[in-house]
């Protein structure tokens, strides 16, 4: 189990970075209109949205499970039988469940075996608790392909777990929808649900299939059902000898976990024997065996639960704050445009009427190290020393065979033009030729510096101390071995 002070120190961290990443868009949040691009505005309210809702999250301390699946797969079933009441609707017909829905879970602390107590208390916010949210999604199947699409996306988002419910062997949809998911570098537990309806033999079976889907890329290929995708594979328990064809796995689930379970068995009939000797059948609903699964699922949030919390909620805010430096930067483009070519026009009139070498070479680059604090004053994008050594990296890598070229003309013109303005006998054309060639040198040069800045300052946003890619860094640092998040690790792309 992670330390106690090493995973509170984690979400210390992340919530000190989100915070300072608000605290430096605060000024796009007072209500005034920062273009007449209407869409472009409402993009960029809706990624502050994110941002802010993900420090809520961190404040709150609230770790979200996402279930997908088919249709008629008993996602909604899984998670009454987590909760122990019949919350969620489920149902006989397809599509009961029409939007993602969430409910709160208190947690059973008493659940887990005596040697592993919960640390911290689950089902309690505040400080040193988590809170347990379970959200139910309509299946993946039934909505149209782009509703479909940017529901799963809008929900993984939020999510720290994912449940993904199967009811026997995966399907060619299950199977892209679950590579899709793993894309979203968050864990996943594999739920194979409905096993009281298959006999013991094709219940192992079907296990030993998905173990193979879960295992390294040196395992043989899954086996992936050529049944049509609304076919419900719970209508096949007694039908062992329905044929799979192999399919190369698209994306290795190192980090897939397996767990079977039976959220909602279906009735048995049983002999009643009455006291006057009345003999009756009556069906019963047998207990639902999901203790399996929440002791995996609980498990795993007393281990590394707001490790878990903290690294999603960075992902996220790196993500919305890489989306809010690209929307800033298409609603100032004019300005930015605008301001570029001001410093290149007085850079070039300073440098071509300069006749001191030195003088040109040191007025060139204050001149573009202002015009790349006035970039990030424009922006409102951070600027920091660290960022600033940086961005010189930056500009020297993209631009720096026109940067060097216009410091090395500056000397060598800069002494020709010295010359000629020194020696009257030269001639104004002289010195007015040499001018004007450095002139454009210098102009080119502060465009070229310009744009290099308009690059970094969206790319760079999520670096400095506290930026959401630093603080990813030191977090995967330190994590323990033979973690869901060890094996997450090569999945949180820096």
């Amino acid at each position: 189990m992670a330390d106690n002070s090493l995973q509170e120190n984690r979400l210390s961290l992340a919530r000190a970075s989100l915070r300072e990443a608000l605290a430096r868009y605060s000024h796009l949040r007072q209500g005034k209109k920062n273009s007449n691009n209407t869409e472009l505005e409402a993009a960029l309210q809706y990624q502050l949205d994110i941002l802010t809702s993900t420090s809520e999250k961190l404040d709150y301390n609230i770790i979200r499970i996402a279930t997908f699946g088919l249709v008629s797969r008993g996602k909604s079933a899984v998670l009454n039988a987590l909760l122990g009441h019949k919350i969620l609707q489920t149902g006989p017909l397809n599509g009961v469940t029409q939007w993602p829905r969430s409910v709160r879970w208190s947690v059973p602390l008493s659940f887990l075996d005596s040697e592993e107590p919960p640390q911290p208390p689950l089902g309690k916010g505040g400080k040193g608790g988590v809170q347990v949210e379970l959200i139910d999604t309509p299946g993946l199947d039934e909505v149209g392909g782009e509703v479909r699409g940017e529901m799963a996306k809008q929900v993984t988002r939020q999510a720290d777990l994912i449940l993904f419910v199967v009811a026997g062997d995966i399907t060619r949809t299950e199977y892209q929808a679950l590579c899709e998911l793993q894309t979203a570098q968050k864990p996943v537990i594999l739920v194979f649900n409905k096993i009281d309806l298959y006999p013991e033999l094709d219940r192992k079976a079907i296990y030993q299939s998905l173990q193979a889907l879960g295992n390294s890329e040196q395992l043989a290929p899954a086996k992936v059902t050529e049944e049509t995708d609304s076919e419900n594979l719970s209508d096949r328990p007694n039908n062992p000898s329905d044929k799979s064809t192999a399919k190369s796995p698209l994306k290795t689930a190192k980090s897939l976990e397996i767990v079977m379970v039976a959220a909602e068995p279906a009735p048995v009939q049983v002999r009643v024997e009455w006291a006057d000797g009345r003999v009756t059948n009556e069906w019963e609903s047998p207990p639902a065996q999901i203790d399996e699964l929440k002791h995996k699922i609980l498990t795993i949030l007393n281990r590394e639960g707001r490790s878990l919390l903290a690294l999603n909620a960075l992902v996220e805010a790196r993500d919305a704050e890489a989306n809010i430096a690209r929307h800033v930067l298409k609603l100032r483009q004019t300005e930015a445009e605008d301001l570029i070519w001001q410093f290149a026009k007085y850079k070039a009139l300073a440098v071509g009427l300069n006749p001191v070498a030195f003088l040109d070479v040191m007025g060139a680059t204050v001149a573009d190290l202002a015009l790349i604090r006035s970039l990030s004053r424009l922006y409102g994008l951070p600027m920091t020393g660290y960022e600033a050594g940086k961005l010189w990296q930056t500009i020297f890598s993209s631009a720096g065979g026109v940067l060097l070229g216009e410091l090395g003309s500056s000397f060598l013109l800069g002494f020709g033009k010295t010359a000629a303005a020194a020696a009257p006998h030269i001639g104004f054309s002289t010195f007015a030729g040499v001018a004007v060639t450095q002139a454009s040198l210098a102009a080119y040069g502060t465009y070229a510096v310009g744009r290099a800045a308009q690059v970094y300052l969206e790319k760079g946003c999520t670096w400095g101390p506290l930026g959401q890619d630093t603080v990813i860094q030191e977090i995967l640092a330190t994590i323990e071995r033979n973690t869901i998040i060890d094996r997450l690790q090569q999945e949180f792309k820096i």
